[in-house]
């Protein structure tokens, strides 16, 4: 028997999250929670149950907002997964949620097939970005990139692209889509990078990195 997929909606708007909600019902193997219309009822829920797999958070919300409910809905339930579902392009909204820990991140603008799509890539152990911002998320993590376009310290071009978007928060998956390359890729692209600097992991590469000039926080 196929798994429910157990999801939360957190959305204020009425007429959107009853959109949301009737063509998540049509889904056989996802189970809609009852949509909550702010952050502190759906963390009040959370607190007690731990069956959610994935969250659609909505960033504008009355009271506290999704941005400030993320990092408390992680702490709650830290097995679960916040797809953030907002009207906001906004580079400091996109950043700041990926960076906090959102395994995705859609337009209100995305097809209701992209957003079932997106949650079941996010479920499959993947992420989910919005076809319109992964584009402009390589070039803000570009800011990151030395101007300097031949090798620094012996890393590639590449490997250092691989180690700014690391740097930002985000996943092997994540990465590999915006870069369009494999996860694999990703790991041997890290993996060349850790023998390069003589680092044992990520947290040492990007510390490394930004002492000897690799990466800048700002150019």
């Amino acid at each position: 028997m196929k798994k429910n997929i157990q999801i939360m909606l957190v959305e204020d708007n009425p007429e959107y999250r009853e959109t949301i909600e009737f063509v998540l019902s049509k889904e056989s193997d996802i189970n809609l929670i009852n949509p909550f219309g702010n952050a502190e009822l759906a963390l009040s829920y959370l607190q007690h149950h731990s069956s959610v797999e994935i969250v659609l958070l909505d960033l504008n919300l009355p009271g506290m907002s999704g941005q400030e409910a993320l990092p408390w809905i992680l702490k709650y339930s830290p097995d679960t997964k916040v797809v953030i579902l907002s009207q906001s392009d906004r580079e400091a909204d996109i950043l700041s949620a990926i960076k906090t820990g959102a395994t995705g991140y859609l337009l209100k603008s995305a097809t209701m097939d992209e957003i079932k799509q997106g949650i079941r890539t996010v479920l499959a152990g993947g992420a989910t970005i919005d076809r319109h911002l992964a584009n402009f998320i390589l070039s803000s993590m570009k800011k990151l990139l030395p101007k300097n376009k031949e090798e620094v310290h012996g890393l590639s071009k590449r490997e250092t692209e691989v180690l700014a978007l690391i740097a930002e928060g985000l996943s092997h998956k994540q990465v590999g889509k915006i870069l369009h390359i494999s996860n694999n890729t990703v790991a041997d692209h890290l993996k060349n990078t850790y023998s390069k600097l003589n680092v044992p992991n990520a947290p040492a590469a990007i510390s490394k990195a930004f002492k000897t000039g690799i990466l800048h926080p700002d150019q």
